[in-house]
């Protein structure tokens, strides 16, 4: 027997990747100081770079107040939680925070898990087995679709943001336990999804909406509630979400909120959250902290909207090429991936750092520039970034530069 050898594949692999422009590499940060980033240089060195590529969009990951929540919350309780949440690993902080998250969405209920990747795999495999249908956006994160994968269920994916899609397929297996996922915004697009259209279709078909809010979460809808409560759709419409922690919560975990039968049953089976080590409860600290600031603190959301606005004016002036979004996700479209790549190297020797998207995360032809904002940021630097990217477009589509690139 002559077994294919895996070393061989990977640098085949390699080799099709570097013929597509599609390897890709860590960068190191040696230091954050708000949107400011001292990047290790390859070649040796460092330099600082204005970061346009964080999801942290209310700028709460540096905080006093997050970070003294985490410094005191250690000093007191250790860095780790010692075990998974049914062994000992439960913390007083974990419970703390399930309840005010909950609280602030208006739900019953709220579990807290390590990632929301975690999260997302623990709601399809313990609701979905073989003989059942999810029916996600084309669109999706890549954590939904690797759920409905692990789960062993039936998955078909309906067009972005097409609800009818989404009935038809609902449709194809009627006898089939169904769920109806989706993000809440998409983490590429920066667009919302139909979601009350989409909660209609799912009530019809008889059908479970889960809605992945990752980027919603602290940004948009009241009080920062999220892409539900800005479509008005309550627990009853919408029986599950996710809340990120990582993103415009500047921490790190997540948690599923929504009816307390459903919630009770991820934490007696989610293996997720059954078979790994709690989220330390320092972490938690934070967390708790940083959502007690994004539920008082109004003006970072407008700030978020005056700076997505401001932007879009002056990149649209320069015939930028963005995709319809009120987030503040802002991509912006490069074609090819070496486009993509060479625009993200000129923006670098400007000194701004954005990250150059591409397939498989985007649609093969659809790499991007994902420009991200904070609250953080200043009018003057989103200005001057619309004018870099101009700058770095026409670098591009110049071949004397990229030959000095």
């Amino acid at each position: 027997m002559d077994r294919p050898d895996l070393h061989a594949r990977v640098a085949a692999l390699r080799q099709q990747r570097d013929a597509e422009s599609g390897r890709r590499a860590r960068r190191e940060v040696l230091r954050r100081d708000g949107v400011r980033c001292e990047v290790a240089e390859p070649e040796g060195g460092s330099r600082t770079l204005l970061n346009f590529c964080s999801n942290d969009y209310l700028g709460l990951s540096q905080h006093f107040a997050v970070v003294s929540a985490l410094q005191d919350a250690a000093a007191r309780d250790g860095a780790g939680s010692t075990a998974s949440q049914l062994v000992c690993g439960h913390h007083a902080l974990h419970a703390e925070l399930e309840r005010e998250v909950a609280d602030w969405l208006e739900v019953p209920r709220a579990l807290l898990f390590d990632s929301g990747y975690a999260a997302n795999l623990a709601v399809v495999q313990s609701l979905l087995g073989d003989d059942d249908l999810c029916v996600q956006d084309r669109l999706n994160h890549a954590s939904l679709i690797d759920a409905a994968r692990l789960a062993g269920c039936r998955l078909r994916r309906y067009p972005h943001a097409d609800v009818e899609g989404a009935l038809r397929q609902l449709r194809s297996m009627p006898e089939a336990a169904a769920m109806v996922v989706t993000d809440g915004v998409f983490s590429m697009d920066g667009d919302v999804a139909p979601l009350r259209e989409l909660a209609i279709a799912a009530r019809v078909q008889q059908a479970l909406l889960y809605v992945d809010d990752a980027h919603g979460i602290g940004v948009v809808g009241p009080d920062g509630r999220g892409s539900v409560a800005a479509a008005k759709l309550d627990s009853m419409a919408v029986p599950l979400q996710l809340v990120t922690l990582g993103k415009a919560l500047g921490s790190h975990g997540a948690l599923v909120a929504g009816e307390p039968d459903l919630v009770d049953h991820l934490a007696e089976t989610a293996r997720p959250l059954l078979y790994t080590t709690a989220l330390p409860p320092p972490l938690a600290a934070a967390a708790l902290a940083a959502v007690r600031l994004a539920r008082r603190d109004h003006w970072r959301r407008e700030r978020l909207q005056e700076l997505t606005g401001r932007f879009r004016t002056r990149a649209e002036r320069h015939g930028l090429q963005l995709v319809p979004s009120d987030t503040p996700i802002q991509p912006v479209l490069c074609g090819s991936n070496a486009n993509a790549l060479a625009m993200a190297a000129s923006l670098e020797r400007d000194g701004y750092w954005v990250a150059a998207i591409r397939p498989p995360t985007v649609p093969e032809g659809q790499a991007r520039l994902r420009v991200t904002f904070t609250a953080a940021h200043e009018p003057a630097q989103v200005d001057a970034l619309a004018d870099a990217l101009a700058v770095a477009r026409d670098r591009a589509a110049d071949p004397l530069p990229s030959r000095m690139a």
